[in-house]
């Protein structure tokens, strides 16, 4: 199957700049959207604890990659794609066994 979207980093003309993110998809009900969980630590300095927090990134996901839930992605920045995605899906690094 070729892949025809014109948003596809790999496939189509769309550029990626900035840092790629690790994550795990958390959602993928929205049509060419996942939701991507990364967690991160901060120092309270005035506690001296890490705090364990997470954020969610919506991200564009193309039909060549198709990432489900569960699986660890990498994702990029890019151009504003809608209200809330800049950020596409590269690739899957760890398909899930459901």
């Amino acid at each position: 199957m070729e892949c025809k979207d014109p948003k596809c980093p790999t496939h189509g003309h769309l550029k990626t700049h900035g840092y790629q993110i690790e994550g795990v998809v958390v959602s993928d009900k929205a049509k060419k959207t996942v939701i991507i969980e990364k967690e991160y630590s901060t120092f309270l300095k005035k506690y001296e604890r890490s705090l364990r927090n997470t954020s969610r990134i919506p991200a564009y996901n193309p039909e060549c990659v198709a990432a489900k839930v569960g699986d660890t992605v990498l994702i990029a920045g890019t151009r504003r794609l809608s209200k809330t995605k800049s950020f596409v899906v590269l690739k899957v690094l760890n398909r899930s066994s459901k």
